[in-house]
C-alpha cells in the first residue's frame, strides 16, 4: 500500500488505531489553488477522554521497553523520514503553502529529530547526590512524566511536531498529539504513519485534530501531564492558564518581534540579503521571523533601497508549480491581519517602498521606510512577508529600541563581532545570532525564547528534552532498615 493512502486516514482521527472521530470532518484545502486535498477527521472532548485514558495505559507498557527497543523505533523512524521525504515534502507543499526548499527542510530536519532523539534512552537518566547519612546511598533520577500533549501550529507543521513528539516517546511517555487543523496532515497524520511503519505500538500516539475545545481536553484531560505548546502569545497564555488550573507542567515556545541590528561598517549587499531571507523566508509566517530591521544611520538609505529591490524581483506564486521564493499566507485571515497592519502604518506616516499589494492569498514582499518605532508594523508580530526598517545613530539607541518590546525570542547582529558581543549581552533573548539572521533552528540546539515569546522552557538537546519531558524523583537506598527514635 502506498505510503499515507488516503484510504487510510480520509476522515479519520487516530485513537488507537485509525477510526471516524466524533466531530465535523476537517477539510484539507490547498491556500495557493484553494483545491480539497481531502479530509481529516476531528476529536471531541470526548474522544480526547478516550484517547488519554489509553495514552495513559499504553505509556506503562511503552516506558517498560529496554531504552534500545524505543531506540530502534526511533531511529528506524529517522530512517523513514528519509525514504518518504519526497511525498511528505509534497504534502508540506500544498498544505502549508511551503516552497519545495523549506519543505526539504522539515523533512531533513524530522530525520535528525528522531535520529537526536534515538539516544536519548541511553542518556544519563541521573545522578548520585551528597547525602548526610554514611549509610545511606542517595541518587536523583529521571523517570517519564508520563503522557504528553502536543499542540503545534500551521508554519512549520512537521518540524514544530516532531521536535516534541519524537524526544517525548523517547523517553518513555505517550503523545497526545493535537495539530492545527489547517495542516493536519502533515503535520499529524505524518507523524502517525512513520512512527507506526517503524515499530511504535499503537496508542502511544494518538491524533487528535481539532478546534479550540479540543485544545481545551488535551490540555485539561487529568491523564496528561506535561504540554507542550507553539503557538501565539495570546493562545499561549490561555493554554498556560489551563495548565496552571489543573496544576499540568506546561512548555510554551510563542511568537516574536525579533530585530535584525545592522552595525555600521556591515557589508551592505550581505546584510540585505540576511535581511531579506529573515523578513520573507516561508512568507514572514515564522515565529523567529526578523520583524525590525534596526540599520545604522550610515547605511540605513542604501539598506532600504537595495532592500526593496530585491523585494520587488522576489518570484512568487503556487510553490507546487514553479521556482518560487514566496507562497501564499495560509489563509484569508491570516491576509487580513497582515494587510490591515501595513496600512495602519502607512497611513501613520510610514512610507511603502516595496510590496504592500497581493492577489490571491499572495501577498508582495513589503519594505517600510520612514517607520517610526511606536507604528503598528513596528509595535507587533506581523506573522506576514515584511519589513519595517528604523534608522539607528548609536548603540545605545539601538539598544534602547531593541529592547522596546515585549518579546524575546530571536535576535541577530550583523557587522563588528566585538560591538555585537556587547549589544547581545545587554538585550534580553533566548537565541542570538551574530553575523546571522534571525531564523534558525537546529535539533541539537536548545530553543525557546524569554518574556512574551515563551515560558523559558527549551527544546533540542539532550538536556533540554530530558527536562522538559521527565520529572525528577529522588531515590534512596540502605543495605538495611533503618532505625527511628518511635
Amino acid at each position: 500500500m502506498a505510503f499515507m493512502d488516503r484510504t487510510d486516514w480520509d476522515n479519520k482521527i487516530f485513537l488507537d488505531g485509525w477510526r471516524a472521530g466524533g466531530g465535523e470532518a476537517i477539510k484539507v484545502v490547498s491556500p495557493a489553488t484553494g483545491e480539497v486535498l481531502g479530509t481529516v477527521g476531528s476529536a471531541t472532548p470526548e474522544d480526547v477522554a478516550r484517547a488519554a485514558r489509553g495514552a495513559a495505559e499504553a505509556q506503562r507498557h511503552w516506558s517498560a521497553r529496554s531504552p534500545e527497543e524505543r531506540a530502534t523505533v526511533l531511529r528506524r523512524a529517522g530512517q523513514l523520514w528519509e525514504e518518504h521525504a519526497e511525498a511528505v515534502a509534497d504534502w508540506i507543499v500544498r498544505e502549508a503553502g511551503s516552497i519545495p526548499a523549506k519543505a526539504g527542510l522539515e523533512t531533513r530536519t524530522a530525520a535528525q529529530e528522531c535520529y537526536e532523539a534515538a539516544a536519548l534512552p541511553t542518556h544519563p537518566q541521573g545522578e548520585v547526590l551528597a547525602t548526610g547519612d554514611d549509610a545511606r546511598w542517595s541518587l536523583a533520577r529521571r523517570r517519564p512524566a508520563g503522557v504528553v500533549s502536543v499542540i503545534s501550529p500551521f508554519n512549520f507543521p512537521l518540524i514544530l511536531s516532531i521536535r516534541s513528539v519524537a524526544p517525548a516517546l523517547a523517553l518513555g511517555n505517550a503523545v497526545l498529539l493535537k495539530p492545527d487543523p489547517r495542516t493536519a496532515v502533515c503535520g499529524g497524520v505524518a507523524l502517525v504513519e512513520i512512527l507506526r511503519e517503524a515499530g511504535l505500538p499503537d496508542g502511544v500516539l494518538q491524533l487528535l485534530p481539532g478546534g479550540r475545545d479540543t485544545g481545551e481536553a488535551v490540555v485539561t484531560a487529568p491523564e496528561v501531564r506535561v504540554v507542550s505548546f507553539t503557538g501565539s502569545t495570546s493562545a499561549g497564555r490561555r493554554v498556560g492558564a489551563l495548565g496552571a488550573e489543573s496544576l499540568k507542567r506546561v512548555h510554551l515556545e510563542l511568537g516574536g518581534n525579533n530585530a535584525l541590528i545592522v552595525l555600521p561598517g556591515a557589508d551592505l549587499d550581505r546584510a540585505v540579503s540576511a535581511g531579506a531571507f529573515g523578513s520573507f523566508m516561508h512568507q514572514g509566517q515564522i515565529c523567529m521571523t526578523t520583524g525590525r530591521h534596526l540599520v545604522h544611520e550610515s547605511l540605513h538609505d542604501a539598506y532600504v533601497d537595495a532592500l526593496a529591490e530585491k523585494a520587488a524581483h522576489l518570484p512568487i506564486g503556487d510553490p507546487a508549480e514553479g521556482q518560487v521564493a514566496l507562497g501564499p499566507l495560509i489563509d484569508e485571515g491570516q491576509l487580513r491581519r497582515v494587510d490591515e497592519l501595513v496600512q495602519a502604518t502607512v497611513e501613520a506616516g510610514a512610507r511603502l517602498a516595496a510590496g504592500g499589494t497581493y492577489e490571491g492569498l499572495f501577498y508582495r514582499p513589503t519594505v517600510l521606510a520612514g517607520v517610526d518605532p511606536g507604528m503598528p508594523a513596528w509595535k507587533e508580530e506581523i506573522f506576514g512577508p515584511v519589513a519595517p526598517v528604523v534608522p539607528f545613530g548609536s548603540a545605545e539607541d539601538a539598544l534602547q529600541i531593541a529592547r522596546d518590546t515585549e518579546y524575546g525570542l530571536s535576535l541577530g547582529i550583523l557587522g563588528d563581532v566585538g560591538e555585537a558581543m556587547r549589544i547581545a549581552d545587554a538585550i534580553p533573548s533566548g537565541i542570538v545570532h551574530i553575523n546571522e539572521q534571525t531564523v534558525a533552528d537546529e535539533a541539537m540546539a536548545p530553543f525557546g525564547g524569554v518574556a512574551a515569546s515563551g515560558t523559558g522552557s527549551r527544546f533540542g538537546g539532550a538536556q533540554a528534552n530530558i527536562e522538559a519531558f521527565t520529572e525528577t524523583q529522588w531515590l534512596t537506598l540502605r543495605p538495611e532498615i533503618a532505625s527511628y527514635p518511635f
